[in-house]
């Protein structure tokens, strides 16, 4: 693994752990042994270095659902929506510094004035959105799910999906107590019930 790859890995965790602002490159350099000189060498300031780490965070999860959604056949779009569902929960627990990132508050701030890290936030999170709403539409062409606003709940899903997600990532609750409870609420909303608007 080279310098620049270290210094990438133990990024994302002291961003993820500490946020942007209370990260130090000192302390970066401690964790990698790697001089200062050597980090400002790779990366130009620490906002360079953070939309780095987020870069690789967002090629990360992207790849990884591509590549569970190109190897994996579903029988119907309802059951890709459990796939989906059950994929990112996997991939948020396995992954759980990146999440944190994710879920930290400095991103989204730091995205109001860089278009590169609104950028990747917005690559990431159009990522996870089309796989739900491809899982719809397919549904609504096999007849696995009923007519609804495909993005507009693919967006309603995600959000439940993710704040799950939130609240296993800041330990507030066991969030994996309550996969089957969502599973069959998306179930619920997508199959039986008046169409939504």
């Amino acid at each position: 693994m080279s310098k620049k790859e270290v210094i990438l890995r133990a990024a994302i965790r002291l961003f993820s752990e500490k946020g942007f602002k209370d990260t130090s490159m000192i302390e970066l350099s401690k964790m990698t042994g790697a001089a200062e000189g050597t980090i400002f060498y790779h990366f130009k300031n620490k906002e360079d270095l953070f939309l780095s780490t987020l870069g690789n965070v967002k090629d990360a999860i992207i790849e990884q659902f591509e590549h569970y959604f190109r190897e994996t056949e579903f029988q119907t779009g309802l059951n890709m929506m459990d796939g989906a569902i059950s994929f990112y929960l996997y991939l948020a627990g396995s992954m759980g510094d990146q999440f944190l990132l994710l879920h930290r508050h400095d991103a989204y701030e730091i995205a109001k004035v860089n278009p590169t890290c609104r950028g990747h936030l917005e690559a990431i999170y159009n990522c996870l959105l089309d796989i739900f709403e491809r899982a719809i539409m397919r549904g609504q062409k096999d007849g696995s799910i009923r007519s609804v606003s495909a993005r507009k709940t693919a967006l309603i899903i995600f959000s439940m999906v993710d704040g799950l997600v939130r609240i296993e990532t800041y330990n507030l609750y066991h969030a994996g107590s309550l996969y089957e409870q969502v599973k069959e609420l998306c179930r619920r909303m997508l199959q039986n019930g008046k169409p939504m608007e």
